[in-house]
């Protein structure tokens, strides 16, 4: 055999070793990681094991995918990552109304109900407001037509009621004296303003802190405003007096109905209210008067206590004829203007003693709206 031929031999043994000696590698068991190299590791074996540990790699890759398939845990996603699952993920449904579901039920649909039922509750209490109201007025008008009937079955009757049986037919309409239950008594004033008796009488109510009753005449009123002023910035209640003393029941009702709205033209923007109380002239009126007096929101006080001082009587017999007659209730007749020649000196001179004795004896001097418990204006 020649050199060269043996030469070959040896070579394509050597590389059949190697061969078998790599193919051995790939069939025995992986080393440990823990377990210390070889000492007499070759190049060969080396370069055989560097090859095993790529592929064991790759075989731990596929397992650990195998089991996690969604990556490692606690990787963060990169931008890339949330790229490609966007792209791969199917877009997200959008949910549809159940046939169960209704939309009905919803928040608007719900407050729009509310509003709706709001609304409707609204109209039928303004329904109902309205049905109450048109009852009240229909039975406001009827019970009118009633009143002007009555009044004028009542004007065209011959028979003329007195004034007792004016005040037992209607008690409420007119009134000659307050309750007997509370002790309370009224100083009650006529024909007022004037200028000789009537500043006299403010200033005796003001010194004692009495609060009275003035039935006013509307022509005085035109004259002395200022007096007028005066008794209300004193806290005194004004009355209705007619305009220039009339005797009503000489009168049609046309020509008392001129003198009671007359003297409310003239006194209500003075006193800035119109006066509810009616005190006739001489106390006398008709029951067709008084019906239309009441069918407009008057009320006719009258007095169950008369000084008389219109007589011009001296102070001792003004002062008796009152304090002899007063009682709880009871509602005091007196002047504070007259005629030019009219003689009050008297009622100035009683009054201190008048006022003194009936608080000494308890008595509570009041306006006619406190004794009456009834208010000042219509």
């Amino acid at each position: 055999m020649s050199s060269y031929t043996r030469g070959l031999l040896i070579w394509t043994g050597a590389i059949g070793i190697l061969l078998s000696s790599c193919s051995y590698s790939n069939h025995s068991s992986v080393p440990s990681p823990d377990s210390p190299p070889s000492a007499n590791n070759s190049p060969a074996t080396e370069a055989a094991d560097s090859s095993q540990e790529v592929l064991n790699k790759g075989e731990d890759q596929e397992r650990k995918l195998a089991i996690e398939p969604n990556g490692p845990p606690h990787r963060k996603l990169t931008a890339h990552d949330s790229n490609v699952n966007a792209a791969t993920q199917p877009p997200a449904a959008i949910p549809t109304p159940t046939k169960q579901e209704d939309v009905s039920t919803t928040p608007v649909a719900e407050e729009a109900s509310h509003s709706k039922g709001s609304s409707e509750a609204h109209e039928a209490a303004k329904k109902s407001t309205n049905s109450k109201l048109t009852t009240a007025t229909k039975a406001k008008q009827k019970s009118a037509q009633e009143a002007e009937a009555a009044r004028k079955t009542a004007a065209t009757t011959n028979k003329q009621l007195s004034l007792a049986q004016l005040v037992r037919k209607y008690p409420a309409f007119i009134k000659l004296q307050g309750s007997s239950n509370s002790k309370q008594v009224a100083l009650t004033f006529d024909d007022a303003p004037d200028l000789k008796y009537t500043a006299q009488v403010l200033d005796i109510l003001k010194t004692y802190k009495v609060k009275a009753t003035f039935f006013l005449l509307g022509n005085q009123a035109e004259k002395y405003p200022q007096l007028v002023k005066r008794m209300i910035d004193e806290g005194h209640v004004i009355g209705n007096h007619s305009y220039s003393h009339q005797l009503f029941t000489k009168l049609s009702d046309e020509s008392f109905a001129a003198q009671v709205n007359q003297t409310e033209d003239v006194l209500s923007p003075m006193i800035g209210y119109a006066p509810k109380l009616i005190r006739p002239p001489y106390g006398e009126i008709t029951e067709s008067q008084l019906l239309w007096a009441k069918n407009n929101g008057y009320l006719v006080v009258n007095w169950n206590v008369d000084s008389l001082d219109w007589k011009q009587l001296k102070a001792e017999q003004v002062s008796a004829n009152i304090l002899k007659r007063v009682k709880s209730g009871a509602i005091i007749l007196q002047h504070s203007g007259g005629g030019p020649k009219q003689d009050l000196s008297g009622t100035v001179k009683a009054l201190p003693r008048i006022i003194e004795k009936l608080q000494d004896d308890g008595y509570e001097l009041v306006p006619l709206t406190k004794l009456l418990d009834v208010a000042k204006s219509k």
